[in-house]
């Protein structure tokens, strides 16, 4: 038997820490490898930490509502020998985070492809197309198995909300890559009675941790809590509204905010959407919106001023090769989360469109990943949606800009042509552009706006999708 730390894992390349937010396993449960544990809340998404060994849940360190950081230990695992010898293979998928938090996280593991095999364009080698999570353990047995996509999407998991774990799909394999009942994890209490031995350990571990505790639930009795009278109603923030008023308060104290705006011409965009969007909803079963538009004009935009893809650390500017757009997309709860378009000067209108409506569709789903949150340049919120004409957005850190597209209107316009001036109606939108003018001047931030409004002037109304 060997004793085997769990640590809090590194689920982002800004994240440093992360909120324990429910236990999936309790002291003396039996774990399979890649087995969720623990669910974690951090700044930017809520996830599940699969257990990187097999074994037995000996002792919880760390209870829910704590804040952890990252590498830190969190629970112990006691694994026999053979989870033991089978543990460096594991490892060599899914490197165990350190405290410097120097190692990609497991969830990243997915996205990298497999190109030593000559079957990749059928074998399971990128994010799964429905939403679903797969570990990086069960996408590397169901590459060396050759299971495609379209296999591993239907079969039956019998982990946490039906995830597939590594005896489903070892099952699978073994019944000849035939479906399988939802029954297949009946064995498992077979591994019980190799728990027997710590279970009556198991009170002992928690015990010393009430003890422990004190002072981090005594913090919650000596906040403030405002006096309400008897027609108000007194309503505590949840934890995404928090992160969310700090850091619009820490954006406005760091970055000095200057807002430039642009009205554009819209008419032949709107005039081209109202001609394909039914087309297009038919084919590929999702709303053409203008979103990947405004996006296609603000990265090119972007490649003619590239010095407002930038952030700024000290006395230094950081100048950003790869454009990486985020979204802001409002969500049920009423909360606002910004994914980000990698890249998103290399994809054509259409790869955008499915983009942008596959990260707000899992965005309100609550199925992002901490990948879809990183490394965003520049940050486009599209306060139109809601009916407003125009706004002064707060720049997300450590960008230095962000843009707010308004409502689409109406507007008698005087139209230029051969024959002398004529008066028509036009279809108009205001560009909202707040930047941070400690590097950039309204030089920079008014020309580029201006271009955004020029490229969508501009718009090719032969433009296929």
């Amino acid at each position: 038997m060997a004793r085997v730390e769990m640590t809090m894992p590194k689920m982002g390349e800004s994240i440093m820490e992360g909120t324990v937010l429910k236990w999936l396993k309790q002291v003396g449960d039996s774990i399979e490898q890649d087995e969720s544990v623990l669910e974690v809340a951090t700044d930017k998404v809520d996830t599940e930490v699969p257990a990187l060994h097999a074994g037995v849940l000996q002792e919880i360190l760390v209870q829910e509502g704590q804040v952890v950081a990252v590498g830190a230990p969190i629970a112990i695992i006691e694994t026999d020998a053979s989870a033991s010898a089978a543990a460096p293979a594991a490892s060599a998928e899914i490197p165990a985070p350190s405290a410097n938090g120097a190692e990609k996280p497991a969830a990243e593991v997915p996205f990298v492809p497999e190109t030593s095999q000559t079957n990749a364009a059928q074998a399971v080698s990128a994010q799964p197309q429905a939403g679903r999570f797969y570990s990086p353990l069960v996408l590397s047995i169901a590459r060396e198995e050759g299971i495609s996509m379209t296999d591993l999407e239907s079969l039956p998991g019998t982990g946490s909300e039906g995830r597939v774990t590594k005896k489903d799909i070892l099952d699978y394999v073994a019944a000849g890559k035939k479906p399988l009942a939802p029954q297949a994890p009946t064995p498992a209490p077979a591994a019980q009675p190799q728990a027997a031995a710590p279970a009556p350990q198991a009170p002992a571990a928690p015990t010393p941790q009430p003890a422990a505790n004190p002072a981090p639930q005594a913090a919650p009795a000596v906040k403030a809590v405002p006096s309400i009278s008897g027609n108000q109603e007194l309503i505590e923030m949840d934890r995404m509204r928090k992160m969310i008023a700090q850091r619009m308060v820490d954006s406005k104290r760091v970055s000095p905010h200057v807002t430039s705006f642009v009205e554009a011409d819209v008419t032949d965009i709107v005039n081209w959407r109202n001609k394909h969007k039914d087309a297009y909803k038919k084919r590929e079963g999702e709303n053409l919106t203008f979103t990947p538009i405004f996006i296609q004009a603000i990265a090119r935009a972007i490649q003619d001023f590239p010095n407002i893809n930038v952030s700024v650390e000290g006395d230094y500017i950081i100048k950003k090769r790869d454009i990486n757009v985020g979204v802001a997309v409002a969500l049920p709860s009423g909360n606002l989360i910004v994914p980000v378009i990698h890249n998103a000067d290399q994809l054509n209108l259409n790869g955008l469109s499915k983009r942008v409506n596959d990260l707000a569709n899992r965005a309100r789903a609550n199925k992002l990943k901490p990948e879809d949150l990183e490394g965003g340049t520049y940050t486009v919120s599209n306060v139109g949606s809601f009916g407003n004409v125009m706004g002064t957005p707060i720049i997300m850190q450590p960008q230095v800009a962000i843009m707010a597209v308004g409502a689409i209107k109406k507007k008698p316009a005087v139209i230029e042509t051969p024959q002398g001036d004529l008066i028509g109606v036009r279809h108009f939108m205001f560009l909202s552009h707040s930047y941070d003018h400690r590097v950039v001047d309204g030089s920079l931030g008014g020309m580029f706006v201006r271009r955004v409004a020029d490229y969508l002037e501009q718009f090719d109304p032969n433009t296929t999708i």
